[in-house]
C-alpha cells in the first residue's frame, strides 16, 4: 500500500509540474498574441467587437500635451456648430422643450406622427425650392410621406437600424473612401464588414465605378453614399445617380444615403435628395445636427423609398427594431417644429461663413505655389493638397507644435496617400484667417 501511495504522490507532483508549465506557456501565448495581434485576443468578459486599439496615436498625444500646457491653439477641426460663435434663438429653442404633452408617455416605434409630419414638411419645402430653381412645378402629392419616416436619436442610430435590417454577421457594406471614420465603429458594433470603394479626384470628385463593381461579393448587402461626402464635399450628380441605380438593380442591393449636409450647397443650386428615389430600395438618413446646427437635441430620421412592396417589408421590420429600443423622447419630438424651423435662420449664417472662409482660403493660396485646394461643392470642410515631405500625421504634429494650429491629417478620413489636410470652414472668420496664414507659413519653409 505504501508503494501505491508513493506512486500516487509522484504522479501528483508530475501533474502539478505539468499544470505550472502549461499555465506559463498559456501566459506567454497571451503576451505574444497581444503584441502581434492586438485586436485578436481580449479578456474573456469583453466581446471581440469591442477590441479596439485604445493606444493613442502620436498626434493625439502631442495634442494632449499642448492642452496640458494651456497653450492657445487655433482649431481648424471644429465640427460642433454650438461652439462656432453663432447666434442661436435660445429662448425659442428652450421654450419648445416645455410642451405640456411631454408629460404623457405615448410610445410610438416610428416616432410621434406630429414630429414625422414636420420632417415630411421639411422635404416638401426643400423639394419646392429645388423645383423652383429649374422652373418646374412640384408634384401635387408630397414627395415624402410621414409613414415612410422613422425617427431616431442620431444618424448613427439610423445606420445601426439599417445595418441590422439588412445584414447578418460577417456580411459586407460598400462604403466610399475617403469618408467619415465613424463608419468603422458602427460596422464593428453591428458585426458588419466594410468594403471601401474609391472616390477619385480629377477636377472634382467622382465614384470609381470599375472598382465599385469589383468590390461586390456574395456577402455584399448594401452600398452607402454620403451626399455630399464628408470631407470631400462632393455630391452625387445626375449621371452618377443613374449609374448607381443601375448598379443596385444589377446586384440587387439597397442604397443607404447619408444627407446630413444636403442643405449646404456652396453655389446657389440645391441638389436632389435621394429621399424621393423610387428606382431601388433606398434609406435616406438625416437630422437636425447639421440641418439646424443642433447636434445636442438628438433628432434624426431615416426615410424609406423605392418599390412600394419592398418599402413596406422594410418598414415593418424597422418598426420592430425601433420598438425594441424606443429611444426617442417626448420633449424633443414635440419641439420638432421649432427645432426644424431654426434652419431658416441658422443656415444662411453658416453658409455665409463657409463661403467667406473658402474665399479667404483661396485668397491666401493665390500668393503661394506649394498647396492647392481641391474642388468642393457642399458641406463644412475643405481639402488642402500639400507637398508630401513627411506623413500627414507628422505634418499635423508639426503644425501643432510650431504654429499652434490644429488640423486633421488626411488619413483620419482614409485618404489613400499622404499629402492632404482637412480644414473646417465653420470656424469664426478671423480665427480661420490667422490659422490658415500660419499653416501656409509652415508649409512654405
Amino acid at each position: 500500500m505504501s508503494r501505491i501511495c508513493a506512486a500516487i504522490d509522484a504522479l501528483s507532483e508530475v501533474a502539478d509540474a505539468v499544470k505550472a508549465r502549461v499555465a506559463l506557456l498559456y501566459s506567454l501565448v497571451l503576451i505574444l498574441g497581444a503584441l502581434m495581434f492586438p485586436r485578436v485576443l481580449c479578456p474573456v468578459m469583453f466581446s471581440q467587437r469591442t477590441q479596439w486599439n485604445f493606444t493613442p496615436n502620436r498626434f493625439t498625444e502631442v495634442h494632449r500635451e499642448i492642452n496640458r500646457e494651456a497653450r492657445e491653439v487655433l482649431d481648424l477641426t471644429l465640427s460642433n456648430p454650438t461652439r462656432a460663435e453663432l447666434p442661436f434663438d435660445g429662448e425659442a429653442i428652450l421654450s419648445a422643450l416645455a410642451h405640456p404633452a411631454s408629460l404623457d408617455y405615448d410610445p410610438q416605434a416610428k416616432g410621434l406622427l406630429t414630429a414625422r409630419q414636420c420632417v415630411a414638411q421639411y422635404y416638401q419645402d426643400y423639394y419646392a425650392r429645388y423645383c423652383a430653381q429649374y422652373h418646374t412645378q412640384p408634384p401635387a402629392t408630397p414627395p415624402v410621406s410621414p409613414e415612410s419616416i422613422l425617427l431616431t436619436t442620431s444618424t448613427s442610430e439610423a445606420y445601426s437600424y439599417v445595418f441590422r435590417l439588412l445584414c447578418n454577421p460577417g456580411d459586407e457594406i460598400l462604403v466610399p473612401k475617403p469618408s467619415y471614420p465613424l463608419f468603422d465603429f458602427l460596422a464593428d458594433l453591428q458585426d458588419v464588414k466594410l468594403v471601401p470603394f474609391p472616390l477619385i479626384y480629377d477636377h472634382g470628385w467622382q465614384i470609381d465605378f470599375p472598382s465599385l463593381h469589383r468590390s461586390v461579393t456574395d456577402r455584399t448587402r448594401a452600398i452607402v453614399l454620403v451626399h455630399p461626402n464628408n470631407p470631400t464635399g462632393s455630391y452625387v450628380h445626375g449621371p452618377e445617380r443613374s449609374a448607381i441605380n443601375d448598379f443596385c438593380r444589377q446586384h440587387n442591393l439597397p442604397l443607404i444615403v447619408d444627407e446630413v449636409f444636403l442643405d449646404y450647397s456652396l453655389d446657389t443650386n440645391l441638389q436632389a435628395t435621394f429621399a424621393t428615389n423610387q428606382q431601388n430600395l433606398t434609406f435616406t438618413l438625416s437630422g437636425i445636427s447639421k440641418i439646424s446646427a443642433l447636434p445636442q437635441m438628438k433628432l434624426a430620421w431615416l426615410v424609406a423609398s423605392g418599390p412600394p412592396s419592398m418599402v413596406q417589408l422594410a418598414l415593418e421590420r424597422l418598426e420592430v427594431i425601433a420598438d425594441t429600443y424606443l429611444s426617442m423622447n417626448a420633449p424633443i419630438q414635440y419641439a420638432a417644429p421649432v427645432l426644424l424651423n431654426q434652419r431658416l435662420s441658422i443656415q444662411p449664417l453658416l453658409l455665409a461663413r463657409v463661403r467667406a472662409n473658402l474665399e479667404e482660403l483661396d485668397r491666401q493660396l493665390a500668393h503661394q505655389r506649394h498647396c492647392e485646394r481641391l474642388h468642393v461643392e457642399g458641406g463644412w470642410y475643405a481639402v488642402l493638397r500639400v507637398p508630401v515631405t513627411q506623413s500627414d500625421e507628422d505634418l499635423a504634429i508639426q503644425l501643432l507644435q510650431q504654429a499652434s494650429v490644429l488640423v486633421h491629417p488626411g488619413h483620419f478620413y482614409d485618404f489613400p496617400s499622404d499629402g492632404f489636410l482637412i480644414l473646417s470652414l465653420i470656424v469664426p472668420e478671423e480665427i480661420f484667417r490667422v490659422a490658415v496664414a500660419r499653416v501656409l507659413q509652415v508649409l512654405s519653409v
